[in-house]
């Protein structure tokens, strides 16, 4: 687990097949960066969401909070009289001149061609104007923006509603985000980029209904905004989690901030490197108290090779198979005889009783044939029994989930699958695999191929129960029926005992 006091920022990926807990692992990496603070007064609430915050995203807030209860005028008095406000002057000791602060920082941030407000010094971005009444606005192209503010002040009311319906709640704070690479993912959902924004509604003379404004405004990613949550907080780590990094084609993802993710370039490190982001302009660069973690599925080629350049920023962790982990299940009793404490190393099997499946030699023995002949990417995770606990579930992860896998990642070869599953010395009956061509080829009368179905593989995935009577055909081999069916040799241990 990582130590979220050190100040050393942590680029890890956690690599291996299917199934080894790489995913389990970022979860329980999440409730690292996670704290349960206890309940709030709301004094306390309104002073942590004011304390980081400027004159300006003051007064934004307070204009958010009352466009929240449908008013979207506001004049100064009632500006300089909201609680936001005036616990901000109390933050900030002040106690005169607030109505010129509030004046001040309205015309600063006011667009040259207003027509009602004269003023000099003006900010390069406009957030707000003013009509003809002496009422005051949010500018609709301002809104995109003011995302974080409103998320904040989501945060603050859900927090001020929990403090007042249960005094003795924690409240969680999570300092982290968590994302899913896929192919279609990019600098835009990450870091930032221009997205369609409804600018809220206006009312037509003819119709009175209302209609949204759409327009397109540059827009914050994931990425970006847990960097300026940390940029706040110091003193606490924050963390980006991504699970399948390498489903997304990650220097295009990552873009210009390949470089400033590195330790030594963060900000606040002695090579710190600051860049201007390629859609706002933006200065920025990535804080030193953000850490990444990443899984990577190394067994699935049809995914995108990572980048030389961003392999080297990262730290790998290989997540083998961990067959200990796995029980040890009775036919009879349908429940684990043991858990964790398999004695997994040995060829000794008189010792096992004849009423039980030792999982962790099962996969143990699955696993030593799999990289004989497929390699040992395509290795079997102890995922894929971690929850069996009779042979029934064991059946249907074999039915479902196990063979399926490795029939795929041996292109349906029967001799391959046969070799895995130690059929080639059984008698058809008790293969796990069985050869369609020659049981197509053998006398059909009494045997399992009368239960043959050229269709059954479109039906294994039906519902479940269909299968009843059928065996599983997949381009050149069968599954065997009774396997399907949970009958006959397969609903005992000792077929099972065999793949050890």
């Amino acid at each position: 687990m990582p130590d979220t006091t050190t100040h050393k920022p942590i680029n890890m990926i956690y690599t291996g097949v299917a199934g080894t807990g790489k995913t389990y692992r970022l979860l329980q990496i999440a409730k690292q960066y996670t704290e349960f603070l206890p309940t709030a007064n709301e004094e306390d609430l309104l002073g942590q969401l004011l304390q980081e915050l400027s004159w300006r995203e003051v007064v934004c807030l307070i204009f958010l909070d009352f466009k929240r209860n449908k008013k979207d005028l506001v004049k100064v008095p009632e500006l300089v009289n909201h609680n936001f406000f005036t616990a901000k002057a109390t933050q900030n000791a002040r106690e005169k001149n607030l109505s010129n602060t509030a004046w001040s920082v309205l015309q600063m941030h006011s667009p040259a061609t207003s027509d009602t407000v004269s003023y000099k010094n003006r900010a390069s971005q406009a957030y707000f104007d003013k009509d003809d009444s002496g009422g005051w606005y949010l500018l609709p192209e301002s809104m995109a923006l003011l995302s974080e503010l409103s998320q904040q002040l989501a945060e603050f009311q859900q927090a001020q509603h929990e403090c007042k319906t249960d005094q003795n709640q924690n409240i969680a704070q999570q300092r982290f985000s968590m994302v899913s690479f896929h192919q279609a993912y990019g600098y835009e959902e990450f870091v930032e980029g221009i997205r369609p924004v409804m600018n809220g509604a206006t009312q037509t003379n003819q119709s009175h209904s209302n209609h949204a404004q759409m327009s397109y405004a540059v827009q914050d990613g994931a990425f970006l905004k847990l960097c300026q949550r940390a940029a706040r907080d110091p003193q606490h780590r924050y963390a980006m989690l991504i699970d399948e990094i390498n489903r997304a084609n990650v220097s295009r993802v990552f873009g210009e901030l390949l470089s400033l993710i590195e330790s030594d370039k963060r900000a606040g490190m002695p090579n710190a490197m600051t860049i201007h982001l390629a859609y706002s302009g933006r200065a920025f660069s990535v804080p030193d108290n953000v850490d990444i973690y990443a899984t990577m599925n190394t067994q699935d080629h049809s995914l995108a090779p990572l980048d030389m350049a961003l392999r080297r920023r990262f730290r790998f962790i290989d997540c083998p198979p961990q067959p200990e982990l796995l029980p040890v299940i009775g036919s009879a009793m349908g429940l684990p005889k043991q858990l964790g404490t398999n004695n997994v190393g040995t060829d000794d099997f008189s010792t096992n009783d004849s009423d039980t499946v030792d999982l962790g030699k099962l996969l143990i023995g699955l696993n030593t044939r799999i990289v004989q002949t497929l390699g040992s990417e395509a290795q079997l995770g102890h995922a894929f029994l971690l929850s069996v606990d009779s042979l029934e579930q064991l059946q249907t992860s074999l039915i479902e989930q196990i063979i399926p896998q490795l029939a795929q990642a041996a292109g349906n070869q029967v001799s391959v699958l046969q070799y895995i599953f130690k059929d080639e010395s059984q008698p058809t009956s008790l293969q796990f695999i069985q050869d369609s061509q020659m049981m197509a080829n053998q006398d059909t009368h009494g045997s399992a191929s009368n239960h043959h179905n050229p269709n059954a593989h479109h039906q294994m995935f039906a519902e479940p129960g269909f299968l009843m009577g059928q065996t599983v055909n997949m381009a050149g081999y069968n599954v065997n029926a009774d396997l399907v069916d949970k009958t006959g040799a397969f609903s005992t241990a000792a077929v099972y005992q065999r793949l050890y």
